[in-house]
């Protein structure tokens, strides 16, 4: 029997990916390419006056060509096909910025609560822009919880959480052993959907930044009543489960704005449609 050739990650890491739902980290681009790419982003937020934290750090792969180059990646996308296969969409982008010092965080949940993905096989690669040590709050997982499937999520509205909904893990789950992902600008990790993470307050000197990036096979559809947009970035899509997103021709222009407003808004009427579900209301 011949063994399976991967274009970037090694067996070793595949079965990490399988046993225990992630791999860190994984090197892509230089330190210069990401503080290249971490300036762009800082330009448009001077230049906007507001910083792209809770709220406005959607779907940016929408907006500017630089953040399309990077999705598209071969150092990223390879690895992803070893894990999800050739046909590939990315379904969902979140930037994940924490200023230093601030009590910015991210509580403990699964990206999947709100997906609504069937099946649930997306991946998430999180790239790096700058270094996210342990002081700075990289992400911190529950290794093996991707094989729990599905758990019950509360809503929080707290304005530090940077999750959108402030959606938490409303009941008791083992945290007795966790590890930490650190990555240094131009790396990134990569884990399952249902993995349990969270990431603390940034305790560093210098500003946090990732992109969250949701890959899943053409083969994935979302079952929510509403459709949604997703972006081919490799191969073919022979099912049609998603409206087709435009590529950004020109850094936050007119149309480039006009198009992500819409994408967004109709990601958002799909979350709240998925809450009833899977999320019980939590008072603090």
């Amino acid at each position: 029997m011949t063994e399976k050739s991967y274009r970037k990650l090694t067996p070793d890491q595949v079965a990490q990916y399988e046993r225990d739902g992630y791999v860190c980290p994984v090197d892509a681009f230089s330190a210069e390419q990401a503080r290249n790419w971490r300036a762009e982003l800082e330009a448009f937020e001077q230049a906007e006056g507001r910083k792209m934290g809770r709220g406005h750090n959607f779907k940016p792969h929408l907006l500017f060509p630089w953040v399309d180059e990077i999705v598209r990646a071969p150092e990223i996308l390879d690895a992803v096909a070893d894990l999800i296969g050739p046909d590939i969409r990315l379904f969902h982008l979140s930037v994940w910025p924490k200023d230093p010092g601030s009590s910015a965080y991210v509580s403990w949940h699964q990206d999947s609560t709100y997906f609504a993905l069937e099946p649930a096989c997306h991946v998430t690669a999180w790239v790096a822009l700058t270094d996210a040590s342990v002081e700075a709050g990289c992400m911190e997982v529950v290794p093996g919880s991707h094989k729990l499937g599905q758990l019950r999520h509360g809503e929080m509205q707290d304005t530090n959480n940077l999750l959108s909904r402030g959606q938490e893990l409303a009941g008791g789950f083992d945290r007795s052993h966790t590890v930490h992902m650190p990555v240094k600008a131009g790396q990134f990790s990569l884990h399952h959907t249902y993995l349990v993470h969270n990431s603390p307050p940034n305790r560093s000197n210098d500003r946090r930044i990732g992109l969250g990036i949701s890959y899943i096979p053409t083969w994935a559809r979302c079952t929510s009543p509403t459709r949604v947009t997703a972006m081919l970035v490799r191969g073919e899509d022979k099912f049609g489960h998603f409206d087709d997103e435009r590529r950004p021709q020109v850094p936050a222009g007119p149309e480039e704005r006009a198009f992500h407003a819409q994408a967004v808004a109709t990601f958002r009427r799909m979350n709240a449609e998925q809450a009833g579900d899977k999320v019980a209301t939590v008072k603090r």
